[in-house]
């Protein structure tokens, strides 16, 4: 159900680009809408991990350095059936983790000191399961793909408003016919809003189904959920310095913006709903 709606929200993504191309710029709108998705998709489907890491302060780490974070990682790969992940470690307080690459054969997994700290045997097993599932189920690749379509659909109407600003939608044709210039209007006020919202869906939906495929992965919840009541708490105490073009990708947010704004505009669902979900999950051995 999860792959069936974020299928049908990757859809509603792609139409309202090609839409909002068409009603701002006319048929040439579209066509430079889409060539623009297709670049930035290809940036993101190869550069993705890089930047990620980068911008996290990430540090590639040996067996020698880690040896627990490599002992649960090796267990759950060899249950998963998955190659060996790239393992970095984040140097800040916070509990926090992240897994990014554009497919099982080139992923990283990066945890912070903080979670390798405070995360009993139990905890970092869940964590890492959760990890592991966003990159068995390509959840990075499939979130690069709605940003970046979010990302060009706000590009688009940008660059309608500062057409309308200078003179003109881009689509005298449709205007002459009428309701061109409503229509662009209504897309540069709407599409960008309503990107960021499917975008948001797609990643909360990513989400729910990492939580239930990291416990089928251990065999439990208990560890999983106790870490989400852990990294909830540590979180809300110990800021961690994050580019918000890259929160969402950690198990939890890092950064909140208040109870209204997180609950509507959050890549992630609230934990409380999450661990009442695994809470309710049957897993069967």
């Amino acid at each position: 159900m999860n792959t069936l709606k974020t299928g049908l929200l990757l859809t509603a993504l792609t139409l309202l680009l090609v839409l909002g191309g068409r009603a701002i710029a006319g048929p040439n709108g579209m066509t430079i809408a889409l060539g623009l998705a297709v670049v930035m998709n290809a940036v993101a489907y190869f550069f993705s991990d890089k930047i990620a890491l980068a911008a996290s302060g990430a540090q590639p780490v040996s067996r020698e350095q880690a040896p627990r974070l490599y002992a649960v990682l090796e267990r759950l790969c060899g249950k998963a059936s998955l190659p060996l992940p790239k393992l970095y470690v984040i140097p800040q307080a916070a509990p926090n983790a992240f897994a990014t690459g554009r497919n099982p054969g080139h992923a990283s997994v990066a945890v912070t000191a903080g979670l390798l700290e405070l995360m009993s045997d139990e905890e970092l097993e869940g964590v890492i399961a959760h990890e592991l599932s966003h990159v068995r189920n390509y959840d990075i690749l499939t979130t690069s793909v709605a940003a970046t379509l979010a990302g060009a659909i706000t590009w688009v109407a940008e660059m309608g408003r500062w057409a309308m600003i200078f003179g003109g939608s881009g689509s005298s044709r449709d205007d002459d016919r009428g309701g061109g210039g409503l229509s662009a209007l209504l897309m540069l006020i709407v599409a960008p809003l309503a990107a960021l919202l499917i975008q948001l869906g797609i990643s909360r939906q990513r989400e729910y189904a990492a939580d239930a495929a990291g416990v089928r992965m251990v065999g439990y919840p208990q560890g999983l959920i106790s870490a989400l009541q852990k990294l909830g708490a540590y979180n809300k105490k110990i800021p961690m310095d994050v580019p918000p073009t890259t929160a969402s990708l950690y198990i939890v947010a890092p950064l909140s913006a208040g109870p209204f704004v997180s609950g509507l505009f959050s890549t992630h669902p609230p934990l409380e709903d999450r661990i009442a979900a695994l809470r309710n999950l049957v897993v069967t051995r």
